[in-house]
């Protein structure tokens, strides 16, 4: 239990980190703050329920992910660098794709609301 307890505190270091120094998140945060009462009015089912909110969920780790990389990048090679570059724009399109996933997902809800 110690090592989930250590392991929990982490990634709350890191939520908190995010959220205080990345625009980013702090945006979608607030899209998955609004998107949790969306979702249960617009959600017909249990199932569609969890599909827009684990979109917006997976949109949020991320970006996550492409802000670590973007600070691992930064912090080995502070100028820039075309190779680094190219690193930070894969990252950027891959959070990106994700926003278009929970887009997609939130629109097909929508349709299927309406």
């Amino acid at each position: 239990m110690r090592a989930l307890w250590l392991a929990f505190l982490n990634s709350w270091r890191g939520l908190v980190f995010g959220a205080r120094t990345e625009r980013a998140i702090r945006l979608e945060l607030v899209l998955l703050a609004l998107g949790l009462p969306a979702a249960l009015w617009l959600g017909g089912s249990l199932w569609i329920r969890v599909a827009l909110l684990t979109s917006l969920l997976l949109m949020l780790g991320a970006e996550f992910l492409n802000t670590a990389i973007e600070k691992l990048c930064d912090h080995l090679h502070p100028d820039r660098h075309a190779r680094i570059g190219i690193v930070k724009d894969l990252a950027s399109a891959g959070a990106f794709l994700t926003q278009g996933i929970a887009a997609l997902v939130w629109a097909a809800a929508l349709i299927d609301r309406l």
